[in-house]
């Protein structure tokens, strides 16, 4: 029986993905020329690169959302009357529509594919920004902050996913680490627009990622693995074939991929009794414990609020210290692309939870002892500069490796069988906790600063224990052999 008879046997009732643009790209390399550049065409990283630059404007949007709250809170409160409770509902809001968003996007993305699905998160996510720019009340506030969620709750999970099933095994790690990069360049940017335009130009702004996105879709191929699960022999390899350039030899590449798509079962569901076994729970366990410890870390309830947290330290001019975190953000983020194909995840991690764990400590113990300290004195104005400092120190210890691993190696470890559904129940887990993090952060701000951020720094203590403990290293391996190492 032939791999296309095989995999398409009990599957008579699946259609072609969403968005299917095969057509463009299923040619030979003698009629690659028909493109114009060929040469840069048939470089297998030029190809792969314009395919995550394309998606990573999802990313952006997610960055985005979760950065509009802390530039706006000031004028929104002021505009339409919200108290710091109904604030911290809004700025919650985008997890409880993202939670929605993840229980949904494992199936999303495995029925309509990865780019389908990308298409279904970009059209709230304008729907939502508009409805904001023109709330009267808190009720549109409201609903255009779920719509936003819902979409940026697919993209968490989806783009990760893709990308990691496009880049090859050399260049995953740095591909996979420009999803978190352009989270930081979205969350930077506004910040950064927050200090010059009010908040209703600032969320007609925020459509621009999707808007853009929206028909760059459709000049992307399709993820190979995904094709190849669905059967579709002929578009699986053209789409290989296209990322990795029309005179490289895909050969071994194409009988990997399908020797595990026949090895999995031909159900595209799975029942949760089957997620007892081994190689199921424990790849599970490592992504879903990775993305909770990501949030339990307080790392949104800093950045979310990061103006009051430097006011509070004493900062005069809180959203310009608050966009220098933004930006330092991304550089950091940016060394993690360098060195996740380098260091190795695992390494990576550790140094991470290490950093934030030290971090949060001298934050801690600043806001404790300044309490104690005269207003006036020398003691009470270093005190305050350490905390900046410390908080600073965090979303960079932060960006180095709890930011963007914990996605790559939820894209890695993940049998493909199960992806959808574990995938979903990883995303969720991970809003489902920045949701709670979200909600209570303001509330333990204002309860005790020094005692909110001895609470995150426990948990990455504990995050250093669970990585030793528990996560493998994933550089250099295929997602194959990475998925197997787990039977």
């Amino acid at each position: 029986m032939s791999f296309r008879d095989d995999n398409e046997e009990g599957r008579g009732d699946l259609r072609k993905p969403f968005l299917h643009t095969g057509s463009w790209y299923r040619m030979s390399s003698r009629q690659s020329s028909m493109l114009g550049s060929s040469q840069a065409i048939r470089d297998s990283s030029i190809s792969v690169v314009a395919c995550v630059l394309i998606v990573a404007l999802g990313p952006i949007q997610f960055g985005f959302t979760s950065g509009y709250s802390s530039p706006t809170q000031a004028s929104i409160m002021k505009d339409l009357g919200l108290t710091v409770s109904e604030f911290s509902l809004f700025g919650s809001l985008s997890n409880v529509g993202a939670m929605v968003g993840a229980i949904s996007s494992g199936q999303i993305a495995e029925y309509i594919g990865r780019k389908g699905s990308l298409m279904i998160a970009a059209i709230p996510n304008v729907i939502g920004w508009l409805a904001i720019s023109f709330a009267k009340d808190s009720s549109f506030l409201y609903m255009g902050r779920l719509l936003e969620g819902f979409g940026v709750g697919i993209i968490s999970y989806t783009v990760p996913v893709y990308i990691a099933e496009i880049a090859p095994q050399n260049l995953r790690g740095a591909l996979g680490s420009v999803n978190q990069l352009s989270v930081t360049i979205g969350i930077m940017l506004a910040y950064l627009l927050g200090l010059f335009v009010e908040w209703r130009i600032l969320a007609v702004l925020g459509i621009l990622p999707c808007t853009i996105l929206i028909p760059g879709l459709f000049f992307i191929p399709e993820s190979p693995r995904w094709l190849a699960k669905m059967g579709m022999t002929e578009d699986f390899e053209s789409s290989l074939q296209v990322l990795r350039g029309f005179d490289t030899d895909i050969t071994v590449e194409v009988n990997e991929i399908k020797r595990a798509v026949a090895s999995t079962s031909r159900r595209t569901t799975i029942r949760f009794a089957e997620l007892k076994r081994k190689r199921y729970w424990f790849p599970l366990m490592v992504g879903i414990g990775l993305l909770i410890l990501q949030q339990l870390s307080g790392i949104n309830g800093v950045l979310f609020y990061s103006s009051n947290i430097f006011a509070t330290a004493g900062v005069k001019d809180s959203n310009v210290a608050t966009f220098g975190v933004g930006a330092i953000q991304v550089i950091a983020t940016g060394v993690t692309t360098w060195l996740a194909d380098r260091a190795g995840r695992r390494l990576l991690l550790i140094v991470s939870a290490s950093g934030m764990t030290i971090s949060l400590l001298i934050v801690a113990v600043s806001f404790f002892v300044k309490g104690f300290a005269p207003e006036d004195s020398s003691l009470y104005s270093f005190l305050g500069i350490l905390s900046v400092v410390g908080v600073v120190a965090m979303v960079v210890a932060f960006s180095l490796g709890m930011g963007p691993i914990p996605w790559i190696i939820m894209s890695e470890i993940l049998p493909v069988n199960i992806k959808g559904l574990a995938g979903s129940i990883a995303t969720l887990a991970n809003w489902l906790t920045s949701f709670l993090i979200t909600m209570t952060a303001n509330l333990l701000l204002n309860w005790s600063t020094g005692g909110t951020f001895i609470i995150y720094m426990v948990v990455s203590a504990f995050t250093l224990a669970f990585v030793s403990l528990w996560v493998p290293e994933t550089r250099g391996r295929t997602l194959e052999e990475i998925q197997s190492s787990f039977r």
